[in-house]
């Protein structure tokens, strides 16, 4: 059987692949998906792959797969690890982290100011597979950076290093990484923050997908992948921000929540209301994303638990501290029977509940002489549309739509969260990272699958 298109997304612990046809049509089809473990322990990633698209073929009793065109997402071995560099945190720093999560990165490391020799050790510990440099807006400060790049560039590893700070420096900057012999391993972008309140990570972003695409080694067997691969690797979070950013463009502002094993993410993609920008205390970039590492419903089982708490859980279930601690023990990666989703979808709402928190901004009074005035701060997301379930959990669940619900719920009036009347939109088919990827190719066949696996029109 032959295929347009296949995508395959290569996750820590599971890669899935998606099979797509028509895809020039106007009328594209999503025809199977197939999945296996991921084979990073076995040293090569390539097997999981093969073994996903050997699942694929049971499915549609097929001995051949065939296909035009394959294109990847990843988040095998840890994902692309970044650290960033900038100079003040809540300015240059604050703009160069919101380009790096946004394009998918896991952000090991965050520094402001001039790097220090703990600095030094921990990026050698963290072994980074891109490091961002960032610093001064255009024609301000220019010491810090180039120091940072000084230091970065005699470091003993040979990683990309991406800078994106005051363009006064651009020229020393690649003095410096050719005196080091590692000219080849820079690039340089616009900056992330030009100009005092105003954030610039697009270009950054795009950029750190490309570089992400061209030394993707970043598990056991990537390169072979990379061979196999005739169109475009991103990193999966990255993968789910192009499909926000696709589908906010077509039917307005968005939030997208994907609760998932180790993490819990959240992108949204929304200008904010006028209301609230005119009070904002400093600038958030339209297409922001935050990532939770201690939600994780399955390898962060027990913290989620803890903030419930025991005590809690053993109420709403009606089951002794015995029961609760059997379940503890013998908890499962995906739910089967009916007490395990309920007990899942509890582990969620939590997780979504705090995420959508953490990555909402709010109101904070400010006392002067003049008295009282309340100013905002952080992302708004009040003009939001649309809350968008993706991932295992918001996908499959039976309560995922009311879970999602009580994102607008659970405002108190001091957050800027979404109101009750955005609607609520599921991934079924649970292709929104492929449909990420395969947008860099073919922008309007993955807009009208996405819009097919929402059930919209």
């Amino acid at each position: 059987m032959k295929f347009d298109c296949l995508v395959a997304e290569i996750g820590s612990t599971t890669t899935v692949v998606n099979a797509f046809n028509d895809i020039h049509t106007e009328n594209p089809k999503f025809i199977s998906q197939g999945q296996a473990p991921t084979s990073v322990t076995e040293g090569d990633v390539n097997i999981g792959l093969n073994n996903a698209i050997n699942n694929m073929k049971e499915k549609l009793n097929v001995d051949i797969i065939e296909y035009d065109k394959l294109l990847a997402t990843s988040s095998a071995a840890g994902g692309l690890k970044m650290t960033v560099h900038g100079l003040v945190y809540d300015m240059t720093v604050k703009a160069a982290k919101e380009a790096a999560l946004g394009a998918g990165a896991n952000l090991h490391m965050v520094t402001s100011g001039r790097l220090r020799r703990t600095d030094i050790k921990k990026i050698y510990e963290i072994e980074p597979n891109i490091i961002l440099i960032a610093g001064g807006v255009n024609y301000g400060e220019r010491d810090t950076a180039l120091y940072n790049a000084e230091v970065i560039a005699n470091l003993d590893i040979n990683v990309p290093v991406i800078y994106a700070g005051n363009i006064e420096n651009q020229e020393e900057i690649k003095l410096i990484f050719e005196e080091a012999n590692k000219d080849d391993y820079l690039y340089v972008v616009e900056n992330v923050y030009p100009v005092i309140d105003t954030i610039n990570v697009e270009p950054a972003r795009k950029v750190i997908q490309d570089v992400f695409e061209e030394h993707i080694i970043h598990a056991p067997g990537m390169e072979k992948i990379k061979e196999m691969v005739n169109g475009n690797i991103i990193p999966t979070p990255g993968a789910v921000m192009e499909a926000s950013k696709l589908l906010k463009d077509d039917i307005g502002d968005i939030v997208t929540v994907d609760v998932g094993g180790a993490t819990t993410d959240i992108h949204s993609v929304t200008e904010g209301s006028e209301e609230v920008n005119n009070i904002l205390l400093s600038p958030e970039p339209v297409a922001k994303r935050t990532v939770e590492g201690d939600l994780g419903v399955f390898v962060n089982m027990k913290n989620i638990v803890n903030l419930i708490g025991e005590k809690k859980i053993m109420d709403l279930f009606d089951i002794s501290k015995e029961e609760f601690d059997n379940i503890i023990d013998n908890f499962k990666p995906i739910p089967v029977t009916v007490f395990e989703k309920k007990f899942v979808e509890r582990l969620v709402l939590e997780a979504t509940i705090i995420s959508s928190h953490r990555h909402a901004g709010g109101f904070r009074d400010l006392f002067a002489n003049g008295g009282k005035k309340t100013l905002a701060e952080g992302k708004d997301l009040t003009s939001v549309k649309y809350i968008l379930g993706t991932g295992g959990a918001l996908t499959r669940l039976p309560n995922r739509v009311e879970i999602l619900n009580e994102i607008a719920k659970s405002n108190k009036g001091d957050k800027l969260l979404p109101n009750k009347e955005a609607k609520i939109l599921i991934d079924n088919d649970y292709i929104m990272a492929s449909l990420g990827v395969l947008s860099k190719e073919y922008k309007k066949a993955a807009l009208v699958l996405l819009k097919k696996s929402l059930k919209i029109n």
